[in-house]
């Protein structure tokens, strides 16, 4: 495909995907033994690895001026959901067997954001997640992928249940926290965890926010004081410019978000489309390719030139080698230590 019809397509989906929700007071746990907790588990497991999978927000209630959780059977979140999962998730679809849960989600409007989603966000996943290791992952190692607050979730998990559980945590292949920052300050407070340093290492947190040059007001909210990013493109830690050259692909989006795909059905690369440079003072990933006033106008969230839906996208089929090389170089880990 083209890159003026990849604008074309990006622009038309523009930053309607910053989809926001809401919250409610309920504090159960989902149950997830019953199938329609499940955005997907596969009908045929046939790889050596798993990817748990939580989506960004996709909850949008009706009325944004009561912040509430939304209900983990909302038809809006579910529909949002699997069109996040089409666009993200497919990344690692020949890699892993892939497990997503359905989970309640805030509309990211409370006064206490982080809290809140330590809150029911949080508590959902890590029943999910117990569910996975209980009754599908048969031993496995995993991946753990996640965008926005799907990340910032992630980053609970990670902090929580693999903190409690190291007998787990030890057949985790790697964190994708993408969309979300993660910082020195947080490693420092889990000493078990530890940032990706190239493209081999295994057990670690790989975390990114992509923007433009120069963003404008309001910012970008999910990049904070310290964050920390690797380059997706050439996995280093440093200011080395990737060009878009050295991109292994970026993928179109449809209309509606989900991933453009061939008569075959299957996702195609879009090349020489995306670059990558890491901007230590900012903790950002830049992309200097992309046509800022098509793809990131503004809104009363994120300001001009943050390119946060396009996180997954710009990058996919390096995100799909760097899951496939981690996962061989785990598993060769593992021959070497018995």
């Amino acid at each position: 495909m083209k890159k003026s019809k990849l604008i074309l397509i990006l622009t038309a989906l523009g930053l309607s995907l910053f989809v926001l929700g809401g919250c409610q007071s309920k504090k159960d746990v989902t149950d997830y033994s019953k199938a329609e907790h499940w955005l997907n588990v596969p009908a045929t497991v046939d790889k050596e690895v798993d990817v748990f999978y939580l989506y960004p927000t996709t909850y949008s209630p009706a009325d944004q001026t009561n912040p509430s959780i939304s209900t983990i059977d909302d038809s809006g979140m579910i529909a949002n959901a699997k069109l996040a999962y089409d666009r993200q998730a497919t990344a690692f679809e020949t890699v892993a067997n892939i497990y997503a849960p359905y989970y309640r989600q805030d509309n990211l409007s409370s006064v206490n954001r982080e809290e809140t989603i330590a809150g029911i966000p949080t508590t959902d996943a890590t029943a999910a997640f117990d569910y996975y290791i209980k009754h599908y992952n048969n031993g496995r190692p995993f991946i753990l992928a996640g965008h926005s607050q799907g990340a910032d979730v992630t980053s609970n998990l990670l902090s929580g249940y693999l903190k409690e559980h190291p007998d787990v945590y030890k057949r985790m292949v790697v964190a994708y926290v993408i969309g979300f920052t993660v910082t020195d300050d947080y490693l420092a407070q889990n000493p078990h965890l530890k940032f990706a340093e190239g493209p081999d290492d295994t057990g670690v947190i790989v975390s990114y926010n992509t923007e433009a040059a120069t963003v404008l007001p309001p910012g970008n909210p999910v990049v904070t004081a310290g964050a920390l990013a690797i380059n997706p493109i050439n996995w280093k830690r440093d200011e080395t410019l990737a060009t878009a050259a050295e991109n292994l692909g970026s993928i179109a989006l449809n209309r509606d978000g989900s991933a453009v795909r061939n008569a075959e059905g299957n996702i195609e690369p879009v090349m020489n489309y995306a670059d990558a440079q890491i901007d230590l003072e900012k903790g950002a990933l830049i992309c200097s390719t992309a046509n800022v006033d098509l793809l990131s106008p503004g809104s009363a969230t994120f300001g001009k030139g943050v390119y946060h839906t396009f996180d997954y996208p710009f990058y996919y089929f390096n995100l799909r080698e760097n899951a496939d090389n981690r996962t061989n170089k785990y598993f060769e880990k593992e021959k070497t230590s018995k």
